[in-house]
């Protein structure tokens, strides 16, 4: 769990989780001191001894574990204020509707039990929108940064300081070196939390930043820090022998034989489920545009092997007319009316499904994408190839962590991500793509 939470969840916005948790406990607990213990708390949890202090807890906890899959804990929501707000309006009501629903177990809805409900919950999400609040600030920001001293080549020490500006990089800051001195002393004085080596250094400051690590001060070099901080692989140092001398990248039969058997039941179950879904999108199809209902298509699967992914069509049935592969741009005139509510909810992926349980994909791993693109992206992305080593998905690390992508250099920056997964695959990280997909999919996040 340790690993899990370093590689996967930023040590911020686990500490951010737990003080949330801890506020709303108290919040929540004072306020059913003072007023009473709802009788649906008291009858639900009357064999506790402290029924109050584990409604209170109970609570904290459920407001929490709404609010992570809409991204509540992600710092690209929590440091944007456009998605902050509807993803905070959105806990709100879903907040609201769990517990009305699952608050009394005689299933009766009553207006003071809608009151009561309307008061605990705003209790937890004002908590929670308080705490975003002083985090957000500069000042609070800044403290909390772990300082970080960037040394290397000026070229490759701007270029990662630049990767620190990123959302999830946010959380250190690059900083000078003080007045030349290395020392550990020196580094100790300035607060510094760790050394990142952009490229190599000269013999002495070697020996300097070989003291610093053993005495305990963290040592890493760029691709480390990608690995286990911005959970991506860094391509500009990445090397055939790099690949072959890393951890990661194997999986015992076990693990395989879980995640197959969770695709196909997982699959069957969304199928289920969403099935008078896909039949209203079929008519909406139908009734929009001329042509079929499914698009069929050639994609590279694992190893490269093509198969027929099947979606609901999106784009007009003459959209490649001139017979050659177009990657989709932002207001593409081919996807029609219906299409381009589909592509923002996801909803034509929904067909995908069928090529999970048909083992040609997963719910989890890079995009499938079309062999001409493939082809034409490994002749100008070094390791392009190496993310078919796993099975494509229907959704992934790169899709939740970047945009949608139209260009080389976009295919190129999703790449970092996909190696990063094809490297530290596991189920617990798959549950978190899966959580962290479902705000994807609330909040349209790099639709196209």
């Amino acid at each position: 769990m340790q690993r899990a939470m370093a590689h996967y969840v930023p040590r911020e916005m686990a500490v951010l989780g737990l003080v949330e948790v801890a506020l709303s406990f108290l919040v929540i607990y004072v306020i059913l001191n003072v007023s009473g213990t709802p009788d649906w708390i008291s009858g639900s949890l009357r064999t506790l001894t402290a029924p109050t202090a584990a409604a209170a807890a109970l609570l904290a906890l459920g407001i929490s574990l709404i609010a992570l899959p809409i991204g509540l804990y992600q710092p690209e929501v929590c440091l944007d204020r456009r998605r902050l707000l509807p993803a905070t309006c959105l806990a709100a009501g879903l907040i609201f509707a769990a517990l009305l629903l699952f608050g009394r177990p005689d299933g009766r809805l009553t207006l003071g039990h809608a009151v009561e409900t309307a008061r605990l919950g705003a209790a937890g999400l004002a908590t929670m929108t308080f705490v975003r609040i002083v985090w957000r600030l500069d000042i609070v920001r800044n403290r909390l940064a772990r300082p970080v001293l960037v040394l290397g080549a000026p070229a490759d020490a701007a270029t990662f300081r630049a990767r620190l500006d990123t959302r999830r990089g946010r959380n250190f800051k690059p900083v000078a070196m003080p007045e030349g001195d290395a020392s550990w002393q020196a580094l100790r004085r300035r607060g510094i939390w760790g050394v990142v080596l952009a490229s190599g250094v000269e013999p002495p400051m070697a020996e300097a930043i070989l003291d610093c690590k053993l005495r305990g001060l963290p040592v890493l070099s760029a691709a480390a820090f990608h690995d286990r901080y911005l959970a991506r692989v860094d391509l500009d140092s990445l090397t055939a022998d790099g690949l072959i001398n890393a951890d990661g990248f194997a999986r015992g039969c076990g693990s395989a034989a879980l995640k197959r058997a969770s695709d196909i039941v997982f699959s069957i179950a969304a199928l289920l489920l969403t099935l008078p879904m896909m039949i209203a999108a079929a008519a909406a199809i139908k009734l929009d545009s001329r042509g079929p209902v499914f698009y069929r298509q050639q994609r590279a699967g694992r190893f490269g092997k093509a198969f027929t992914i099947f979606k609901f069509r999106s784009m007009a049935a003459d959209a490649e007319a001139c017979g050659r592969p177009r990657w989709t741009q932002r207001q593409d005139p081919r996807i029609t009316r219906v299409g381009r509510f589909m592509r923002a909810s996801r909803i034509d992926e929904l067909p995908q499904l069928v090529n999970v349980i048909r083992g040609e994909m997963s719910l989890v791993g890079p995009r499938p994408e079309r062999p001409h693109f493939v082809e034409q992206l490994a002749r100008a992305i070094p390791f392009y190839h190496q993310r078919t080593y796993v099975k494509p998905g229907l959704t992934g690390w790169a899709q939740v962590n970047y945009p949608y992508g139209a260009s080389v250099e976009d295919a190129r920056e999703k790449l970092a991500y996909d190696l990063y997964y094809v490297k530290h695959r596991t189920i617990w990280l798959d549950l978190v793509i899966l959580l962290s997909t479902i705000r994807v999919v609330l909040f349209s996040d790099g639709a196209r």
